[in-house]
């Protein structure tokens, strides 16, 4: 198994009155990946941002070494893929729910030049990668269910986790290519260590990490992700 972590925060709680700076912030406090929450108030009930702001952001993004993931959390996805391509994101993600040909969704990503993936809500089975994993690069499980953050980790996540990286483990075996496996929803540094431990590589944290309160810590990002970080060494 890759034991490299990253930690990704979620925009979708960042400050968007000062959206570049809190991105700067947060990428400098150690994490590595711009979590990017695509919704459109049809296939989740909230609607959030689209490729205009991938475009703003990703020179900054990009200048500080982040990559710039990009969850889509709309149908139909075929549409909009070439434009967050365009946009500037280095991976793009997608509910299988959301596509009438998922091979051909993962197709049209990669051949953009981005990294692809699946996302898997709490109660969408892992089966809809049985004949795509070559076309994955990342896997992404909801441990809530999508639309709003500061939600609570849904805790038979954990076991979906340990079947996703047994997948996973097997397929690197015998074909030698690497797969991530993002967890997004409720991870903070008290449950990070467990989320690691059940096979996830990748976090996706929103309000853990833009919800610290600035006014008593001013410092607020350091400190939650030194604390992550601590976490994570210890699995």
């Amino acid at each position: 198994m890759d034991k490299t972590y990253r930690i990704a925060p979620s925009i979708l709680s960042a400050n968007f009155a000062k959206l570049g700076q809190e991105i700067e912030d947060v990428i400098k406090s150690g994490t590595d990946i711009v979590h990017f929450d695509v919704m459109d108030n049809h296939f989740v009930p909230n609607l959030t941002i689209g490729p205009l702001v991938c475009d703003a952001i990703r020179e900054l993004s990009h200048n500080v070494g982040a990559l710039i993931d990009v969850h889509l959390m709309v149908e139909p996805v075929d549409r909009i893929i070439p434009d967050f391509a365009k946009a500037g994101a280095d991976i793009i993600t997608f509910h299988p729910e959301a596509s009438r040909h998922i091979d051909r969704s993962l197709a049209m990503i990669r051949d953009l030049g981005c990294k692809s993936g699946l996302v898997f809500n709490p109660a969408t089975p892992l089966s809809y990668l049985d004949y795509v994993m070559d076309k994955v690069d990342m896997i992404l499980l909801m441990s809530v269910n999508p639309g709003f953050g500061g939600q609570k980790f849904i805790p038979s996540t954990l076991g979906k986790l340990k079947e996703a990286r047994a997948r996973i483990d097997a397929y690197t075996a015998e074909t030698g290519r690497q797969i991530w496996l993002e967890v997004d929803g409720g991870v903070n540094a008290s449950n990070i260590a467990e989320i690691a431990k059940a096979g996830a590589d990748t976090f996706v944290a929103g309000s853990a990490i833009f919800g610290a309160p600035q006014d008593t810590d001013p410092n607020r990002y350091d400190t939650v992700v030194k604390a992550m970080r601590a976490s994570l060494a210890s699995v």
